[in-house]
């Protein structure tokens, strides 16, 4: 999915570096994903193996998300073996947590 129509026009990111943030979350999700659900229309929860680095990684990339994507919020929780990640936004940005379930779901498929 490499069409970024998706990305809201109140993301401040740059055009240019969108593709390269998309890959960074793409990377994150095929290596590291191994459940999602959606509580809500507005509230995805991701479950991420643990490991090495992974929990600093996941809040290096949520704290510079947050920096553009003001409209998603998100908190992550270290559990036993799992960086659970969830993500929640308004009902203006529904649409932007679609596009994201979808392209954790393909990226942790491609494990």
């Amino acid at each position: 999915m490499s069409d970024l129509a998706w990305v809201p026009q109140s993301c401040t990111l740059p055009t240019e570096e969108r593709p390269l943030r998309v890959a960074e979350w793409d990377a994150l999700f095929s290596e590291q994903l191994r459940s999602l659900s959606r509580p809500g229309p507005l509230h995805l929860r991701l479950d991420l193996a643990a490991g090495r680095g992974v929990q600093e990684r996941v809040r290096d990339l949520v704290e510079r998300e947050s920096g553009c994507c003001s409209f998603l919020t998100f908190t992550t929780t270290p559990g036993p073996g799992l960086v659970v990640l969830e993500v929640a936004v308004d009902q203006t940005h529904e649409a932007v947590l679609d596009a994201l379930v979808v392209r954790a779901a393909a990226a942790g498929e491609q494990r």
